[in-house]
């Protein structure tokens, strides 16, 4: 175990460098330019990555971490330049559509139930027959 646990950590460092160094500003990178301290990680184990950290690595900023884009520009992905959008709630637009959609709402479910509320006054009407009409007794069988 121990035999593979060293070929890991050499293969972890490399890549991690490598895509360290690809990552990083020709302009910021130390020491070497960045065709050399990529040969330097590839083809010399432990040494070139460990020099990489400690000699070629871009200079932290002020926060305590390397300053990729320090001219305040972004990556160029979309999602980091597309404006922040204003949750539904916070939004007084979306808010005021949502009230003028409720209250038409209301109306048009208080006319649907006027109009139910209608159809069921006209069928008690039809459906209450009165006595004098005949319609209260069943047809009676006729005799063969």
């Amino acid at each position: 175990m121990p035999r593979y646990l060293g070929a890991l950590l050499e293969i972890g460092l490399i890549v991690f460098c490598l895509i360290e160094a690809i990552q990083a500003e020709n302009g910021r990178i130390r020491n070497l330019p960045k065709w050399a301290w990529i040969l330097l990680i590839l083809f010399i184990p432990y040494v070139g990555p460990i020099a990489w950290l400690v000699a070629g690595r871009p200079i932290a900023g002020a926060a305590g971490r390397a300053v990729p884009w320090p001219s305040g520009q972004t990556a160029g992905y979309p999602e980091y330049e597309r404006p922040r959008q204003v949750a539904p709630d916070d939004d007084p637009e979306f808010l005021a559509r949502l009230a003028a959609s409720d209250s038409t709402d209301r109306r048009l479910l208080a006319q649907w139930e006027a109009d139910l509320r209608e159809r069921e006054a006209k069928m008690r009407d039809t459906d209450h027959h009165h006595p004098d009409d005949g319609h209260d007794e069943p047809p009676q069988p006729t005799a063969l």
